[in-house]
């Protein structure tokens, strides 16, 4: 009856390692893939004035930027030294901002563009005739979700 044994002394299989360079692999690709990297480059010098009431914005994906000051040092040969509007990564003018409005509300979901809160990063010395054209417009195309950006300020 020696045929079958009890199998003392043998030990437990080790643990194969060799599909775990596939999966770190993977996961490398796949955060590469999944990553989103900063899509504009900014041609305007924006130094926002400082607050102390701030609310910090939730949905980021719903908030479109608009960005205004001088340009930088290596576009004021191309725009010259006043301040600018910048829509995504294009230098614009004000009646560029309804299209833009537009373009960004089709990447939305339907359900969602209400929610759209159009953010104002504007430069500190701006003059008001700029930002006021600017409001002006989002009314027109019915934006009337606007948020100004600033600095912290510590309270006294």
């Amino acid at each position: 009856m020696g045929k079958f044994s009890e199998g003392k002394g043998k030990e437990m299989p080790a643990v194969s390692t060799a599909s775990l360079p596939d999966i770190i692999f993977m996961l490398l690709f796949f955060f590469m893939v999944t990553t989103v990297l900063r899509e504009n480059t900014l041609k305007v010098d924006v130094v926002t004035p400082k607050a102390t009431e701030l609310t910090k914005l939730i949905h980021k994906t719903l908030v479109n930027t608009i960005h205004v000051g001088k340009p930088k040092e290596q576009y004021q040969k191309i725009y010259g030294t006043a301040p600018m509007l910048q829509l995504g990564d294009a230098v614009s003018q004000t009646k560029d901002i309804p299209l833009f409005l537009e373009n960004f509300k089709t990447k939305v979901p339907e359900s969602k563009r209400g929610l759209i809160i159009s953010s104002l990063k504007v430069d500190g010395d701006v003059t008001m005739g700029i930002l006021q054209d600017i409001k002006t417009k989002l009314r027109q195309s019915n934006q009337l979700k606007i948020n100004y950006s600033a600095k912290t300020k510590e309270a006294k």
